[in-house]
């Protein structure tokens, strides 16, 4: 995860990354959070040549953000690099979380 906080917004351009170690052999990855109102199909990456998958979004600044990669919309993920994780209200998860 990259982040580059603009100095003529309140924006932080914060890119998602998906290793190939993680998506495997993945057709499709989506990432489904709070910025998205959990939104499954509203924030799809995009598959690079490499395997990984990737995208920017442009976060508002002074808050967090829960989050988790859909992959081929049936397996959830983490973010590896997340700044830090919190349990979920759906059994023994825990939700990516990202601070802006």
């Amino acid at each position: 995860m990259k982040k580059q906080y603009l100095k003529t917004k309140p924006v932080c351009k914060v890119t998602f990354r998906l290793q190939k170690e993680v998506a495997q052999s993945a057709k499709t990855v989506n990432i489904v959070g709070e910025f998205n109102n959990w939104d499954i199909y509203s924030t799809p990456m995009k598959k690079l040549k490499n395997g990984a998958f990737t995208v920017t979004l442009d976060l508002g600044m002074d808050t967090e953000y829960q989050f988790r990669y859909l992959i081929d919309e049936t397996k959830w993920e983490n973010d590896w690099n997340a700044d830090k994780y919190v349990p979920t209200p759906y059994g023994n998860a825990e939700n990516s979380v990202v601070v802006v």
